[in-house]
């Protein structure tokens, strides 16, 4: 089975929206790398030498290659990314191999079974 590593970069406070709808759909887990920084087309203004910025959460998700497009969308969607400048940020890239996923597979080819 051929796989995507989905990650996105997002507001701390969208993070479980975002997990949620990730979840619904197809994504098996996560992993949740908190307390990053990004900064945009426009820096952040800072007060003081205090940075303004909130804090942002790196997701990373490893997910079966036929669900990773709905799933990228979904995340989109969940976190107003298009909407709202600033909110997030996500992407995916391909996976030349992975290991340690046996229980997940059975999970993973009932759900792309069922969207053939």
């Amino acid at each position: 089975m051929r796989f995507k590593l989905i990650m996105a970069l997002v507001d701390e406070d969208r993070t479980e929206d975002i997990l949620k709808a990730a979840r619904e759909a197809g994504a098996t887990g996560c992993s949740v790398i908190t307390s990053a920084r990004g900064e945009g087309l426009k820096p952040e203004k800072t007060f003081l030498g205090l940075d303004l910025a909130g804090a942002r959460d790196l997701l990373l998700f490893l997910v079966a290659e036929p669900l990773s497009r709905d799933i990228l969308e979904t995340i989109a969607a969940a976190g107003e990314f298009d909407e709202q400048p600033g909110t997030g940020i996500a992407f995916q890239v391909d996976i030349e191999d992975a290991v340690g996923l046996s229980s997940q597979m059975e999970t993973l080819s009932q759900e792309i079974e069922e969207q053939i």
